[in-house]
């Protein structure tokens, strides 16, 4: 199912829920109820819980986006590690320098095909990409230079591999969800608290009433959705995309 249709019956369901317990509510009512008799200290409540409840939404969406935005910054510094490497092998012989592009051109092939899929289905890399990494490492630390010029590129050269060793191991650590259990069992708990202070307020059937109700669910339903699609930035909607990649290596995807 798409995740913008799961979305929209999320927001749908959140304001049905909202709007048939205000009219269940309502038809159960005492005949001598007066909505407007409302104490002051709930409405007080009610004014801290949403306000605190807003914080703590606030602060989880600026979390998940960091890590969204962190797990994009991996992918762009490994891509241009590896593009780095090879275009400094020019320098090297010949059958050198192709064999090195050929392993380069080869892992790039396979994290932005068989890895991302496996990065996106169980939340882990390959045991091939780390092997084909390990070669080009090899190919770059066991050539020996023959010339000041192929010496001076040398280091370099093993520098840009031990950059995207690292962004690899980064996007390793990032992969799956970044939200605990135990955050998400607080937002839907304050969601629950927010949203049933509505109904302490003895709020009545007009048709206001029940359409600010339904969208005020609605929003915290988006606004949760929203955390959950950001909490696994490389298999959900808005997630980071082999785009750095396919800038620098066009044809790996295909």
């Amino acid at each position: 199912m798409p995740e913008w249709l799961v979305l929209t019956l999320a927001m749908l369901a959140a304001g049905a829920v909202v709007v048939a317990i205000t009219v269940v509510r309502h038809r159960r009512a005492s005949e001598d109820e007066d909505p407007s008799e409302t104490p002051d200290v709930i409405e007080y409540m009610t004014m801290w819980i949403g306000v605190v409840y807003a914080i703590v939404l606030g602060l989880a969406i600026a979390g998940v986006w960091e890590a969204r935005s962190a797990a994009h910054e991996h992918v762009r510094a490994e891509a241009v590690a590896l593009h780095e490497i090879s275009q400094r092998v020019r320098v090297y012989p010949p059958d050198v320098r192709d064999r090195i592009r050929e392993d380069v051109n080869a892992y790039v092939g396979h994290v932005v095909t068989t890895e991302w899929r496996e990065m996106a289905d169980h939340d882990r890399v390959t045991g091939r990409g780390t092997e084909l990494l390990e070669r080009i490492r090899a190919d770059v630390t066991d050539y020996e230079p023959r010339s000041d010029f192929e010496a001076q590129a040398y280091q370099p050269l093993v520098d840009q591999v031990a950059a995207a060793d690292q962004a690899r191991s980064a996007r390793a650590e990032a992969t799956g969800a970044t939200m605990p259990g135990v955050v998400w069992f607080g937002l839907i708990t304050g969601a629950v608290a927010t949203i049933g202070m509505v109904f302490a307020l003895q709020i009545r059937r007009t048709a206001r009433e029940l359409v600010l109700a339904g969208l005020f669910s609605a929003l915290i339903a988006f606004l949760l959705f929203l955390i959950w699609d950001f909490d696994a930035p490389y298999s959900r909607g808005v997630a980071a995309s082999t785009e750095p990649f396919l800038r620098f290596f066009p044809h790996a995807g295909k």
